[in-house]
């Protein structure tokens, strides 16, 4: 049986975060939404019949090319850390349209031969993984200088093997030779696309074929993840090709239900009083989440409550924002304990450099966070489920999370309690049939970037199939 592990919250209707990128492209989602010109969304449905629709995908000739893609030494990395393997370049996906996804693997440094295989997905939609990579869950995380790299203690690598994907075509380092192809990105087109990739990348890497698999990713990934997934378990009924060896998912601070998620969001703002009774209680009235409604009292009592929140990164609203983002002049290392609030701009200027992108075998690009190139995204379904939060974003909200939940009205095994990690409380978890609830205490929308120890001690359980302990 599937594992579905809800792992680790985003935007208003209205408002831009002056702090994550990622937040601009789904608030141009939600926009789209509003509009007449609004892609389609309804609920991802289950349909078995598409089995019989099914013909085998594409498989290019992967042998040899594991090997030309492996990762001798990326720039400013530190001396001490040559003890595992890494691997980065393209995967074609699509030939006659020319269209490639990037990715970059890192082995485990450990018995990365009897680990499992982890994918992380970022969201948007339109963003990049290499933000995990290289600001979240990878082996570095970059110095204030953008040119050199630091240990992540607490990188996932430590208990698995990581594989990280930009996806669609479009985002990052990975493109299409045929340009209609960025007018035309959604989350069928995704979910097709990385089912295509995984194919033939355990090709490339035959080794991983019968590894337990996993999918994991944050923010839109709430609809890549168990998009992909149910892609990969409707394509393993019917193919003769590589049968994938999935196991679970895990999704963090995931927008998975526009209704709740939207709702939970101004509730969450409101029960942490950055927000008026006043302007909450118009919101409750105004506002009609359930079909994106704008009535001009809604868009006026949401223009207000981004007023009376303030100068503030509502994807952790506790958190300081980039004041100096002149990172170039700084010097000194960086620390695992503390993530920078200019991490955009220092991770746009590695990635740009001309000798890094060398090092990872990418294709002369102008690397952006998030694609300025994808033009629309042509559907988007209205609820996915589920998911896990950390608890002090203040865009894809626990409070959300937990209003989407309890839709599902899954019976409770395990009650509402706490978890510990070093003798501190790590956060709190309730466990239904088939799914977990789990929060990360003190943890923004990027959960491993704020709380790194927290964040990897709950993938760690996770992929052990257990619940962090109780005291």
């Amino acid at each position: 049986m599937l594992k579905l592990v809800a792992a680790f919250c985003l935007l208003s209707l209205f408002g831009l975060s002056n702090a994550n990128i990622q937040a601009n492209k789904l608030y141009e989602l939600l926009k789209t939404k509003q509009s007449t010109n609004k892609p389609a969304h309804d609920t991802w449905s289950v349909q078995e019949d598409a089995i019989h629709e099914y013909s085998p995908v594409y498989v290019g000739a992967q042998e040899g090319l594991a090997e030309l893609d492996k990762i001798l030494q990326l720039p400013g990395q530190p001396a001490d850390m040559n003890g595992f393997d890494q691997y980065s370049g393209y995967v074609t996906v699509n030939p006659t349209a020319g269209r490639a996804l990037f990715y970059y693997f890192v082995e485990s440094p450990t018995d990365s031969s009897t680990k499992p295989l982890v994918l992380w997905l970022n969201g948007g939609p339109g963003c990049s993984s290499m933000i995990g990579a290289m600001s979240e869950l990878g082996p570095f995380r970059i110095n204030s200088d953008g040119k050199t790299l630091f240990r992540n203690n607490y990188a996932w690598s430590n208990v698995a093997n990581i594989l990280f994907l930009e996806s669609p075509a479009g985002v990052g380092f990975s493109y299409s030779n045929t340009t209609s192809d960025y007018d035309n990105a959604g989350d069928k087109n995704t979910a097709d696309d990385a089912y295509i990739f995984i194919v033939n990348w355990l090709e490339r890497f035959p080794q991983y074929k019968t590894r337990n698999f996993y999918i994991t990713g944050e923010s839109y990934a709430g609809h890549y993840v168990p998009q992909l997934a149910y892609t990969i378990l409707l394509n393993n009924k019917n193919t003769n090709q590589t049968v994938i060896n999935i196991k679970g998912i895990a999704i963090g601070n995931a927008w998975m239900d526009d209704e709740t998620t939207l709702k939970g969001m101004f509730d969450y703002w409101w029960t942490h009083a950055i927000l008026s009774d006043a302007t909450h209680d118009a919101i409750i009235k105004y506002c009609n989440f359930a079909n994106l409604s704008s009535s001009d009292k809604c868009v006026d009592a949401t223009y207000k409550a981004w007023d009376e929140i303030g100068h503030t990164d509502t994807y952790n609203i506790y958190a300081p924002i980039c004041l100096n983002p002149d990172y170039r002049n700084s010097t000194g290392t960086g620390s695992i304990n503390v993530f920078d609030p200019c991490w955009q701009d220092i991770l746009a200027s590695y990635l740009n450099d001309s000798s890094v992108q060398k090092a990872f075998h990418a294709k002369p690009t102008s690397w952006d966070v998030c694609s300025d190139v994808l033009t629309r995204w042509d559907d988007s379904a209205d609820t996915v489920l589920p998911i896990i939060n950390g608890d002090t974003d203040g865009r894809v909200t626990v409070t959300s999370s937990r209003y989407a939940i309890n839709t599902l009205n899954l019976p409770i095994e395990t009650a509402w309690r706490p978890w510990y990690l070093n003798k501190e409380v790590g956060g709190y978890l309730e466990a239904y049939k088939g799914l977990l609830l789990i929060t990360v205490r003190g943890a923004g929308h990027m959960v491993p970037s704020y709380q790194p120890q927290r964040a990897l001690a709950v993938f760690s359980s996770f992929l052990g199939g257990t619940l962090p302990p109780p005291s």
